[in-house]
């Protein structure tokens, strides 16, 4: 629903665009393609014998597909929408989602996002935030700091 909404306003900024592209770009949220580097990433934290899990503003239909079309569905332990909640992130709420499911301490949860706003508020949450930032971003979150910041997710094999 957010998606459908985010694309509805997308559009109807850029009026230009053809809007019976709709479907299309709508049903290609169930096709993404993961970085390179994610696969990776998730079967070296499962070989530590990490816990590993999505939490995501996506629709538990979306992530399905996502997660089918990723190939990653051997590696995850959880995948976690909002959905149930009806609300989003970066809402505390959502966060707790992690920790109900795997039964632990926000203290034990390494976040890992793309997205400096989310991992903003995972640290609010009292998570320890590791920011991917593949493009060089600002950090807008001057007072949530991640506990590192990596160019990409291969690097995560290196962390504890």
């Amino acid at each position: 629903m957010l998606t459908q909404r985010a694309l509805d306003y997308a559009l109807a900024m850029a009026p230009s665009v053809d809007k019976s592209l709709k479907p299309a770009l709508l049903d290609a949220y169930f096709k993404l393609d993961p970085y390179p580097d994610a696969r990776i990433a998730l079967k070296a934290l499962k070989a530590k014998g990490r816990k590993t899990g999505i939490l995501s503003n996506g629709s538990p239909t979306m992530l399905k597909g996502a997660v089918e079309a990723a190939a990653i569905g051997e590696d995850l332990d959880a995948i976690l929408s909002v959905d149930a909640l009806k609300m989003f992130k970066p809402r505390l709420e959502v966060y707790r989602l992690v920790t109900d499911q795997f039964k632990c301490a926000p203290g034990e949860v390494t976040f890992v996002s793309s997205n400096r706003w989310d991992v903003m508020g995972g640290v609010r949450a009292g998570f320890r935030g590791i920011w991917v930032n593949r493009s060089n971003m600002p950090n807008e979150y001057q007072d949530f700091p991640p506990a590192q910041v990596l160019k990409e997710l291969s690097a995560l094999s290196e962390i504890d």
